[in-house]
């Protein structure tokens, strides 16, 4: 790139070892390089820095989510880059106060750098690059405890095996109760109320301190359990996440609350398949029928929801409706069913992990692979039709 794109830039680096490639990569900037604790480093310099580059190996988590504060409380603001993998959950949230900021892996190349550097420079907004070809489905339980959560967790890891390479998500979006990472034996790292004082700065790279790879090889998204969740995340913040999510992950799996929330209505017109559990209970057949009524009254121009049927069972094992009965209750065809494996799926929520892991022979882990398989061969042709 032209040295008259940084000629005159002050740009402030810090660790030494950014230092070569700074210089390479922004001909033309007068440079200073200092340690994570010398900021008050802007106080040495002739005048404040119109860029900070920022090795993440130069220090601990704790000492750079301090100096990206202070560059935060800097008048007027610079622009920042922090180089480095694996970004802690307390920098992603410092970062989320400048008002320009962006993410380079390491080892950084010199036209990334310079790419990066210049777009900031010139007041990018950091707008995600090229739309990146995704599904999304959203699963919602028509009563509480109808399964969502684990049909969710079972449909992404089986498409985690089967698209050999294709990232796979899951996004809990049970802001103030989400059981994923219980059922998963995971942390939760989403902390999406403090994204949203600024949803815009959600990226990739906020994405990856938000995300944590789970057993069944996908990765998880989760808030920590908090009851005021719903009020203090805002839908902007929800729909920036999932935008982002859209151009980084090839299938993104979302566990919808039952709830109605604001953002409820976006989430499921962007969605590409929309899939209802039920249990076989006269109570939450009725709710299913009524839920995916609304849903086709609010989104007629969206395919039909999809009826999942949970706990399967031959009528040996209790009076439950059949699948023919199933139907009538619910005004039409189901389209999937899973069998009842109880054994199964209390075992692996004990231990921690997809039902795939600890009972691969388990009939749910059959049924939801069958499901996955209709969805992505046969979907989109009668989910077109039925709209």
């Amino acid at each position: 790139m032209s040295s008259a794109a940084f000629a005159q830039r002050r740009i402030l680096v810090i660790g030494q070892r950014l230092s070569t490639i700074a210089e390479q990569a922004l001909p033309g900037a007068q440079f200073e390089v200092a340690g994570p604790d010398a900021f008050d480093g802007q106080a040495r310099l002739a005048a404040p820095a119109d860029l900070v580059l920022i090795d993440a190996g130069a220090g601990d988590p704790a000492r750079l989510a301090s100096l990206i504060g202070a560059l935060a409380q800097s008048a007027p603001q610079p622009a920042a880059i922090l180089v480095g993998s694996h970004l802690p959950v307390v920098v992603a949230r410092a970062l989320l106060k400048l008002k320009r900021s962006d993410v380079l892996d390491q080892p950084v190349s010199l036209p990334d750098l310079a790419r990066c550097a210049a777009a900031l420079l010139a007041d990018g907004s950091g707008v995600l690059e090229a739309v990146h070809a995704s599904q999304c489905w959203s699963i919602l339980s028509a009563v509480g405890g109808a399964g969502g959560t684990t049909l969710s967790i079972e449909l992404a890891t089986t498409l985690a095996a089967r698209t050999l390479g294709d990232r796979v998500a899951l996004v809990d979006l049970n802001l103030a109760d989400g059981a994923a990472g219980a059922y998963l034996g995971s942390a939760a790292n989403m902390h999406l109320a403090d994204a949203s004082a600024a949803p815009e700065r959600i990226d990739a790279a906020l994405l990856d301190a938000f995300s944590v790879r789970v057993g069944g090889g996908f990765d998880l998204f989760a808030c920590p359990r908090d009851p005021l969740a719903f009020s203090k995340v805002t839908p902007a913040a929800v729909l920036r996440l999932l935008e982002a999510a859209c151009q980084v992950y090839d299938w993104l799996l979302l566990d919808l609350p039952r709830g109605r929330q604001p953002w409820t209505a976006d989430v499921l017109a962007g969605s590409d398949q929309i899939l209802v559990v039920s249990e076989l209970t006269v109570p939450a057949l009725l709710a299913a029928r009524a839920l995916s009524h609304e849903i086709e009254a609010e989104l007629p121009d969206r395919a039909h929801p999809r009826i999942i049927l949970n706990r399967m069972a031959g009528r040996m094992f209790g009076p439950a409706p059949s699948r023919g009965e199933a139907e009538k209750a619910l005004g039409r065809k189901v389209d999937g069913v899973i069998t009842s494996d109880w054994e199964a799926a209390s075992c692996s929520a004990n231990l921690g992990g997809p039902i795939s892991q600890h009972r691969p022979r388990s009939k749910i882990v059959r049924d939801v692979a069958a499901i996955a398989e209709d969805l992505i061969t046969g979907g989109h042709a009668r989910g077109a039709k039925a709209a």
